[in-house]
């Protein structure tokens, strides 16, 4: 297992991690604390989850059941200090947390504490903020987003108020490091700047959407990354199961994502799944497991990377540990750049 420090922090982390989105509604709490230990036995030390969690679909009545079976876990197993468990606190949402009420200083100091309680620890190791306050990109708005109504000097406030709870948690032993999620290369740069110019808790991560079907982190955030020692804590890695093949020839196995949410939050389009097929073809053209091609091809980049997975069996997980050693040749990273030059951005 390959191991990586969290931004600039002494904190290690494998470059696999185990995402517990499911935790709660598809997966049940024994398959869960299963695939925790299956998890951690392979040498996969970094768990994530959010106190929106669980989705497909998220709600208000199953808010908090991932991080409390994770709790559970974290009491159970004894296996705490062994393991580095991120969480999330929501920004404005349409009622699942807090009545849809997004962070601010106060809210992180009361969400802290409240995270605490239902993981059943005394410290989280990673706190991130899920989206932007003042909105976001990703989730498919890049194709209509309009930053126009923005308010700089509103937005310089509420990240200061933001950073000032949150150094208040760390110096009161309650959080060692901080992260965004679903943020830009500006925003990121602007919580760093802020941080350094403050002597406040400087962003040690991203957690933005990233794989062979969606490469918007390779430009602007890719450098920002590499100049400002941010690692990418890059989610949908296997693009919503879209890369295992399951979902070609308009396929939709009973209790999928798919069967729960339509349309894979926005992804299925016309050309999803001939896109899908390319890359299907080209990891059978070199022998390889599709699944497996997706997660090593996020080692390969050239900026830090902790590619987060769900799996939500125990037997998605042992297909997918299967492939936790395999690297891939030249050869094979060639023909993906070259499918992604011709095939860009299929949703």
């Amino acid at each position: 297992m390959k191991m990586l420090k969290l931004g600039r922090t002494d904190i290690e982390i494998s470059d696999w991690c185990l995402g517990t989105m499911t935790y709660g509604n598809q997966t049940p709490e024994i398959d869960a604390h299963q695939q925790m230990d299956m998890a951690l036995d392979a040498g996969i030390n970094f768990f994530d989850t959010a106190e929106a969690y669980p989705v497909n679909p998220i709600s208000a009545e199953t808010a908090g059941l991932s991080e409390s079976i994770v709790g559970n876990w974290i009491k159970s197993s004894g296996r705490r200090d062994d393991v580095v468990i991120a969480t999330k606190v929501s920004g404005p949402n349409p009622g699942w947390v807090r009545d849809g009420r997004g962070y601010d200083g106060e809210v992180i100091r009361e969400a802290v504490d409240a995270s605490l309680k239902r993981l059943q620890t005394d410290v989280i190791d990673l706190y991130q903020m899920h989206w932007p306050v003042r909105g976001s990109y990703m989730f498919r708005q890049n194709w209509t987003y309009d930053p126009s109504g923005q308010d700089r000097a509103q937005t310089m406030d509420h990240m200061m108020d933001v950073l000032t709870a949150l150094d208040d948690m760390v110096e009161a032993g309650k959080i060692r490091s901080i992260g965004m999620s679903n943020e830009s290369a500006w925003g990121m740069t602007q919580w760093t700047r802020l941080a350094e110019e403050n002597n406040l808790p400087r962003m040690a991560s991203v957690q933005n959407e990233y794989s062979l079907m969606c490469r918007l982190y390779d430009t602007d955030m890719a450098e920002m990354a590499v100049n400002e020692d941010i690692t990418l804590l890059s989610f949908s890695p296997l693009a919503c199961g879209l890369l295992s093949g399951k979902y070609q020839g308009g396929a939709v196995p009973d209790a999928s994502r798919l069967s729960l949410n339509g349309d894979l939050g926005g992804r299925m389009t016309d050309r999803t799944l001939p896109v899908t097929q390319v890359y299907l073809d080209l990891a059978a053209k070199h022998g390889l497991d599709p699944m497996h091609m997706a997660m090593a091809w996020q080692r390969t980049r050239p900026f830090p990377v902790s590619a987060i997975f769900g799996t939500t069996t125990t037997a998605q997980l042992k297909h997918l540990l299967d492939g936790l050693s395999l690297s891939l040749s030249d050869e094979t990273c060639q023909e993906i750049d070259a499918t992604h030059r011709t095939h860009p951005m299929p949703y």
